[in-house]
């Protein structure tokens, strides 16, 4: 990719972003904030969702430890966690999830990997989190929650084709034969990135994904927590559906933080739900919980344990080289 095709994608990224960013602000300018009748209540209620959130990444941190089995690598359990909160930090700051592969060099530094396999690593975990992201939000929409309907269908199915493409691949890649030098370095490549997910073709595999249904379980119970904080009806499977949505969203490269997209989505999410009466508090709040408190340990354990801002400008320096190679 030249380096104007670099720069187009950059501006598409944050145009989407900037777009979606002013539709929520339009939005929230046209709305009546509500007036909470106990805001000790709900500071001890977003204390809670806090907690709640960090057993989420916790088990995230876990997550990526056994992940990371399906390539050889030999993880430390407290790298693989706090290398998830770093992870986290780099994709609320930087754009493009880039704390992916921030996360993915320095498991690899750690692991004595190549960045390649550590990005496979990577990728099968996007892959269990697109699978069943897509699945809840596919069987809520369309068989349960029928007064929120189904927005975005095509674009769901589109992530699921992609998702059974992308199996099709792993399956097949390793079968092509030999050809042109820089056709099979491609093909070397492509199979490193994919050896990981192909191994979710498996019992680990299953158990991967069961446990995966369970922290986005555990996330909706964090959306819900965080509703009952400012009082917005938002229980159960509706916390599930809005879970599904943002998070789908979140999964495209997008301005840090997702600015804007997630926004957008989470006051669509509650519109269908509950009619969007007290959604822009809502917004606030969800930012607070799910964002500030990860970030701020995340950078924390950066400086700590990985690096500091040396780590972060070589990891920015590798990105660019490869979207201009």
């Amino acid at each position: 990719m030249n380096v104007t095709a670099t720069r187009r994608t950059v501006l598409l990224q944050i145009g989407v972003s900037l777009a979606a960013l002013a539709a929520v602000v339009w939005w929230a300018s046209r709305q009546r904030l509500p007036a909470l009748p106990d805001p000790g209540h709900a500071a001890r209620t977003l204390v809670v969702a806090i907690g709640l959130y960090a057993l989420a990444t916790l088990a995230r941190g876990e997550r990526w430890h056994r992940v990371l089995g399906l390539v050889g690598a030999r993880s430390r359990r407290a790298d693989a966690y706090s290398l998830t909160a770093v992870g986290y930090m780099g994709n609320n700051t930087l754009p493009a999830r880039a704390g992916d592969l921030l996360k993915s060099v320095l498991t690899a530094r750690r692991t004595g990997l190549s960045t390649p396999e550590v990005l496979g690593a990577a990728v099968a975990e996007r892959v269990l989190d697109a699978a069943t992201l897509g699945g809840i939000f596919l069987v809520l929409g369309g068989l349960v929650l029928t007064d929120a309907g189904l927005p975005a269908v095509h674009a769901v199915l589109a992530v699921l084709a992609g998702l059974a493409a992308l199996a099709l691949a792993a399956v097949a890649l390793p079968r092509v034969r030999r050809g042109h030098p820089r056709l099979q370095r491609a093909v070397e490549l492509a199979i490193a990135l994919l050896r990981p997910s192909r191994a979710l073709l498996s019992p680990t595999g299953a158990w991967l994904l069961l446990g995966t249904v369970l922290i986005w379980v555990l996330e909706a119970t964090v959306y819900a927590t965080v509703a009952e904080a400012v009082e917005l009806p938002l229980r159960g499977l509706d916390a599930l559906y809005l879970v599904a949505l943002t998070n789908l969203v979140a999964l495209v490269p997008a301005a840090p933080g997702y600015v804007g997209t997630f926004d957008a989505a989470v006051l669509f999410g509650v519109r269908a739900l509950t009619g969007g009466i007290g959604g822009a508090t809502y917004v606030l709040a969800l930012r607070l919980v799910l964002f500030l408190p990860v970030t701020l340990v995340g950078l924390a354990l950066l400086f700590v344990r990985h690096g500091g801002l040396a780590t972060l400008r070589a990891v920015r320096s590798r990105q660019f080289r490869a979207e201009t190679a």
